[in-house]
Order: C-alpha cells, then structure tokens, then sequence
C-alpha cells in the first residue's frame, strides 16, 4: 500500500487561521496604540517646554497687567 498524498496540516488550517488572524490584529493595534502614545508624549513634552518658556519669561515682570 502506498501513500499519495497526506491532508493532515490541510485540514488543521482552518482551526489554526483564526489564531493567526486574531494575533494580527492584536499586534497591529498594539503597534498603533504605541505610535500614538508616543505621539501623544512628545505633544505633551513640547507643551511643557512652551508653558515653561512662558513662565520663566513673565517672571521678568513686576506683576502688572
């Protein structure tokens, strides 16, 4: 008796293709949530070094409107 042919990782695909499918997605998302964060953060930090420049600048006054 000889073998042709064996159908074994045929048939897992379809159990196995969902798995891959979702670790995908995880991954993209997470890399997107991680861009934005670290867009968010660098936002953030140069706020700060404007809010900062205008606080050492008004420092400056005497007080008067």
């Amino acid at each position: 008796m000889t073998v042709l042919a064996d159908h074994t990782l045929l048939l897992a695909l379809p159990a196995f293709a969902p798995a891959v499918v979702v670790v995908g997605v995880v991954v993209f998302v997470a890399m997107r949530d991680r861009r934005n964060s670290a867009e968010d953060k660098n936002d953030a930090e140069s706020s700060d070094d404007a809010t900062h420049s205008e606080n050492t600048a008004s420092g400056d006054h005497d007080g008067s409107p």
